[in-house]
């Protein structure tokens, strides 16, 4: 097969992935060859393992389906990043496939252009695990993970535009923001930046989503040391209302008339102990006594609240504020 061959048949395959049907004098006219020839090269798609299927129509056409085996897969450059940085970040989440998913990082690695692996291998990262629930997640760059990182990676002052807020969305004056990039964290979908903000002097969580990272610095820094010794743990404990200890200011336990079953799902980083076929225990955290209460409202059941009072309590209020709400008359 000729070098022109295989390119042409890269560009078929790359076509034929990028949506569910595809008439063949489209494909023909899109290629720059003839009827012919997409019929003949489609013919050695599926000598290679691809299961292409005929389409009908006026004029014919072709449909790439799932085989039962697992033929040579084609991505570009964006796609290889963003599935090394998913088998990266599978490796942490302990759910039983950190080995497979080293693997498969592995042979990643080794079948990418020199160009992405130099480009992967500055990207480092920690991820940590958030309740249901929480905020969707955002999206975030491979290119600005992979310039975060390693600006990070070498100790290197970075500077970059911030949308922290409309309002300093709409700030077109507002002045690049200037850290010393520490760490980032993965959490439940999003992306974040541990860093040193120099012009407040103190740490700070940014969203990488929301950066537009400027051209590098080149000015090196000495790293510090974050509080506690441990990224993770620091940023997990700022999400949870806390400056050092990774837990929940507001703490409770109750009794749920719920299968542990149907609880543990939706727990997140509480403890679910099961009573009975259909009673449970969940201990369970959160900013604040009226919000552990809503939280838990959302089991759509009985409640029993074993400790601590305040939790009692803030069903109280939260019952008063939605019995105000529903007789309210506008």
């Amino acid at each position: 097969m000729t070098a022109t061959t295989t390119s042409r048949l890269l560009s078929l395959l790359s076509l034929l992935q990028s949506r569910r049907d595809w008439p063949g004098s489209l494909l023909a006219d899109r290629l720059e060859i003839s009827p012919r020839t997409v019929r003949r090269d489609i013919d050695r798609l599926r000598e290679l393992g691809y299961t292409i299927q005929a389409t009908m129509g006026p004029d014919g056409g072709y449909r790439l389906d799932a085989g039962s085996e697992l033929p040579p897969l084609l991505f570009d450059d964006d796609q290889v990043v963003a599935l090394a940085i998913a088998l990266q970040a599978a490796t942490l989440t302990g759910v039983g496939i950190a080995e497979a998913a080293m693997r498969a990082l592995t042979t990643v690695r080794q079948v990418m252009p020199p160009r992405l692996r130099h480009r992967l291998n500055g990207l480092e990262f920690t991820t940590i695990a958030r309740r249901p629930g929480d905020a969707p997640a955002g999206t975030a760059s491979p290119d600005v993970l992979i310039a975060t990182s390693a600006a990070a990676r070498a100790h290197e002052v970075l500077r970059f535009d911030y949308a922290g807020s409309r309002a300093a969305a709409a700030a077109d004056s507002r002045p690049p923001r200037r850290v010393e990039p520490h760490h980032l964290v993965a959490s439940h979908g999003r992306w974040y930046l541990l860093a040193w903000d120099l012009d407040h002097s103190d740490w700070r969580i940014f969203r990488v989503d929301r950066m537009t990272p400027h051209p590098p610095t080149r000015r090196r820094f000495a790293p510090r040391h974050v509080p506690g010794g441990d990224a993770a743990e620091y940023v997990s404990a700022r999400f949870k209302g806390s400056d050092r200890i990774d837990r929940w200011p507001c703490t409770g336990k109750v009794i749920l008339a719920r299968p542990a079953g149907d609880v543990l799902p939706f727990a997140g980083d509480g403890v679910v102990e099961e009573l009975g076929p259909d009673r449970c225990s969940l201990e369970l955290g959160a900013w604040s006594w009226i919000d552990l209460a809503a939280t838990l409202n959302r089991f759509d059941t009985e409640i029993e609240v074993l400790d601590p009072p305040q939790l009692r309590d803030a069903f109280a209020q939260l019952a008063a504020r939605n019995s105000s709400t529903a007789t309210r008359r506008h």
